[in-house]
């Protein structure tokens, strides 16, 4: 049983990858980092003995905290945070616990370094539809909340992601991008290591609709037309993902807890 402060690995689990989810610190010394260089999906590390520094961008957020084995380091930081009276907790069992247990997890390697403002920088083409709202929802969900994302002229991309030390993403020759009849979130979700039946369905829905193969699953029709509908609401880029982001909660939390469920109308009479 975990403490009053403890958080178990399922508890965890159920909130990655939705609006929920806390906020995940990696408090793991580096030399046990060195050793299993993997990241629980949206955290981020920090040293532990330079904790309270981030009590003013914690206040009011919900907080889980993992060293290697869920003890000494995690339980202190732990302990400090909710002296400053931060919702924090322990993860049971630390990354240990995590690993062993089958979870997601993200190879540090693979994820940019952040930018000044702190979060990692993608850019892509302007006027977003399917894979470039995918894929921001994926990043923010499971790789970076704080993600940024430059929208620009196609022509000028790679120019911006020279001179802003951005990354590219969803455009020609590029290493985030489509590969054969895959689309960039299957890239993403193949090299950041995010294996799941619920974001391979969500996969199989997206590169539908992204490629016009709607036969891959009956759910892209009604995606494509979501996501051409927001378009034509929104002017802006940003405001487009951040009204997307909803869209494509909805369809991962469908493809998690509720593909078995259907509805009709009328209900069928019962019989006595």
């Amino acid at each position: 049983m975990p403490s009053p402060t403890e958080i178990t690995v399922s508890q965890l689990s159920r909130l990655v990858g939705t609006p929920s989810a806390p906020v995940i610190i990696d408090v793991r010394i580096d030399e046990d980092f060195a050793l299993d260089p993997d990241l629980i999906p949206s955290a981020f590390r920090y040293p532990h003995h330079d904790i309270a520094a981030l009590v003013p961008e914690l206040d009011g957020k919900r907080v889980v905290v993992y060293c290697q084995k869920g003890k000494k380091i995690s339980q202190g930081v732990m302990a400090i945070l909710r002296n400053h009276r931060v919702n924090a907790e322990g993860l049971e069992g630390g990354h240990f616990g995590w690993r062993d247990a089958g979870e997601m997890l993200i190879p540090a390697a693979k994820i940019p370094e952040p930018g000044p403002e702190g979060g990692t920088v993608w850019v892509t083409r302007h006027r977003p539809k399917i894979d470039r709202m995918a894929c921001p929802w994926l990043i923010r969900r499971f790789i970076d909340p704080h993600a940024h994302f430059l929208f620009v002229a196609p022509a000028e991309v790679l120019g911006v992601a020279e001179k802003f030390n951005a990354t590219p993403f969803d455009i020609e020759d590029v290493f985030w991008s489509h590969r054969g009849e895959n689309c960039s979130f299957d890239t993403m979700l193949d090299e950041f290591g995010l294996e799941s039946k619920p974001l391979k369905q969500l996969a199989t829905i997206v590169r539908g609709a992204d490629t016009n193969r709607h036969r891959l699953a009956p759910e892209s029709a009604g995606l494509l037309a979501a996501s051409l509908g927001l378009s034509r609401m929104y002017r802006d880029d940003l405001e487009q993902i951040d009204a997307g982001m909803l869209l494509y909660d909805a369809f991962y939390r469908w493809a998690r807890d509720a593909t078995s469920e259907t509805h009709d109308w009328p209900q069928p009479e019962s019989r006595g």
